[in-house]
C-alpha cells in the first residue's frame, strides 16, 4: 500500500487557521462525549541530551476513527539556529486494520492546531467586543496565534513584547502585510498588557512574566508557552483571580506547570478548573459569566488535536492528489 507523506509547507497549504478552529472544536466536543482515548504523553529526558523527545499516541472513535502518534523532539536551542524548537511525526493509523497511513510534519501541525485552540477558547470565553490583543513572545507560536486571534475576533490593535526585542520587530515587520490593524512592537510586557482584553503568552520562560496587576478586569488569557511542570508564565495571583478553562483535566493537573506551582503555593484549591473547552462547547458547564470576569485557557497540546489534525489533512490530500504518495 501507499503511504502519505505530507511536508511542513504543505501542512500549511491544506491546514489553513480557519478551518483547523473548525476541526478543533469537533475533536474537544469528541472529547467531551467520551469518544477519545489517550494516556499521558510520555517524556524521554536524557540527562546528556539538548533536548527531550515526547510521545502523544490517541485514538478516536466513530465516522473518523484512527489511531495517531506524535513523536516529536523539543530542543530549546533550535531558535538561535532557525528552526522551530518542536521537530518531528505525527503518524496516522488505519482503525481497521493498524495500517500506516500517512507520516505529516509534526512542526508545522503543532503550530496551526495549538493556535487554533487558542482560538476556539477564544471564541467561547472571550468578551464579544474584545479587540486589543498583546501577544507575549515573538516565535513560531507567536505568528500562529496572531492569525488565530484575527479569525475569532476584531482586532483593533496588537501589541507584542519579547525578551529579545529584534525578534519582536522581525515578527512584526513580517506580519504587517497580512493584516489590517497596527502590529506595535513594545518595550516591557506590563506595557503590553495595558487595557489589552485578549493576552497570548507564547514564551519558553520558566518563571512568571505575567503579573496580575497588569491584567484589565474583563480579559481573556491563552497561556500557552509552558508544557510542564517545573515552568510557568504566569504568576500564581494571575491563576487565582481567573476562572481556569482548559484542554484537559488530567493532562493539566499532572503537567501544567502554571496550575501546580499556583496549588503548591496555596492560592487555589484542587477544585480551581471550572470546565474543559469541551464541556463548554456541549452545554454541560459554563464559560463567561460576566464581562468583568478574566478567563485564562491553559493550554497544553493533547493528542487527539494532532490526530484529528492528521486526519483532516489525509482526507484533504486524497482530495486534492496533494503530498507525495510512497509504497511502503
Amino acid at each position: 500500500m501507499k503511504i502519505l507523506v505530507l511536508s511542513h509547507d504543505e501542512v500549511v497549504e491544506l491546514l489553513p487557521v480557519k478551518e483547523c478552529i473548525a476541526v478543533m472544536r469537533e475533536a474537544l466536543i469528541a472529547l467531551a462525549a467520551g469518544k477519545v482515548h489517550q494516556p499521558l504523553r510520555t517524556i524521554i529526558r536524557p540527562p546528556e541530551a539538548a533536548g527531550v523527545m515526547g510521545l502523544m499516541p490517541s485514538y478516536i472513535s466513530g465516522e473518523r476513527a484512527g489511531f495517531g502518534l506524535k513523536a516529536i523532539c523539543v530542543m530549546p536551542g533550535n531558535p538561535a539556529k532557525g528552526k522551530d524548537s518542536h521537530q518531528g511525526a505525527v503518524l496516522l493509523f488505519s482503525a481497521d486494520t493498524g495500517e500506516l497511513l500517512a507520516m505529516m510534519n509534526a512542526s508545522a501541525i503543532t503550530a496551526i492546531r495549538t493556535a487554533s485552540v487558542s482560538g476556539v477558547a477564544t471564541d467561547l470565553l472571550a468578551r464579544e467586543d474584545a479587540c486589543n490583543l498583546a501577544i507575549i513572545g515573538s516565535g513560531v507560536q507567536a505568528r500562529s496565534h496572531l492569525a488565530a486571534m484575527s479569525k475569532v475576533r476584531s482586532i483593533k490593535r496588537c501589541r507584542i513584547a519579547s525578551r529579545q526585542i529584534e525578534h519582536a520587530r522581525k515578527l512584526a515587520e513580517e506580519m504587517r502585510p497580512d493584516f489590517s490593524f497596527p502590529l506595535e512592537v513594545v518595550d516591557s510586557i506590563e506595557e503590553a498588557l495595558a487595557d489589552a482584553d485578549l493576552i497570548v503568552t507564547v514564551t519558553s520562560a520558566v518563571q512568571p512574566v505575567v503579573r496580575r496587576e497588569w491584567i484589565s478586569a474583563g480579559a481573556h488569557l491563552n497561556v500557552v508557552g509552558s508544557s510542564h511542570a517545573n515552568a510557568r508564565e504566569v504568576d500564581s495571583a494571575t491563576i487565582a483571580a481567573s476562572s481556569l478553562f482548559v484542554d484537559r483535566r488530567e493532562s493539566t493537573i499532572n503537567e501544567a506547570g502554571d496550575y501546580l506551582f499556583a496549588l503548591r503555593d496555596g492560592a487555589i484549591g484542587p477544585d480551581h478548573i471550572r470546565a474543559e473547552l469541551g464541556e463548554v462547547l456541549t452545554g454541560e458547564r459554563p464559560g463567561r459569566t460576566s464581562p468583568e470576569e478574566i478567563t485564562l485557557f491553559k493550554s497544553l497540546g493533547i493528542g487527539i488535536e494532532d490526530l484529528a489534525a492528521a486526519e483532516y489533512l489525509y482526507r484533504m490530500a486524497k482530495e486534492l492528489n496533494a503530498g507525495t504518495w510512497v509504497e511502503f
